[in-house]
């Protein structure tokens, strides 16, 4: 997989050791990646996290982002709340291959306490591997821009 900029990922401790074997597998792959931290399994809080790397995306620093705390929910939620960014919360192969066919998300968020490192690395695979379609898709993720437009 090559891709013009590194991938943003980061995690608070309770998916820090997953985001770390998410880290070893992107190497793997040859996938360069830049990590938000957090840097430790220390106690934190993980909308800190999803905003760092949130911003890093809205910077132009990254297309892609990968989120990793306990179930993932909490990360989706908060990056969720940053504007153009459209994070997934998955457990399957198949809603991670799917969020990018059509919903164009562009921050996969995985949960430690959910899912193992063989699962985790088949995410990732899917989600950095699958194109958004456009097309009729293009009208609905408009609609989800209209929504942040209006806040």
């Amino acid at each position: 997989m090559k891709f013009e900029k590194a991938i943003a990922i980061a995690s608070d401790h309770a998916g820090f050791n997953l985001k770390q074997e998410v880290k070893k597998h992107l190497d793997e792959l040859g996938v360069a990646y830049k990590d938000y931290g957090t840097y430790e399994n220390k106690s934190c809080n993980y909308p800190d996290y999803a905003e760092a790397l949130c911003r890093g995306i809205q910077a132009g620093e990254s297309d892609l982002g990968i989120l990793v705390c306990g179930t993932g929910v909490g990360m989706s939620m908060a990056a969720n709340k940053c504007r153009g960014i459209r994070a997934a919360c998955c457990s399957d192969t198949f809603s991670a291959r799917m969020t990018r066919m059509h919903n164009d998300a562009n921050v996969l968020c995985i949960g430690e306490r959910v899912v193992g490192a063989g699962l985790a690395a088949d995410l990732v695979d899917v989600f950095l591997g699958t194109a958004f379609e456009g097309g009729r898709h293009q009208i609905r993720v408009d609609m989800i821009t209209a929504l942040e437009e209006k806040r």
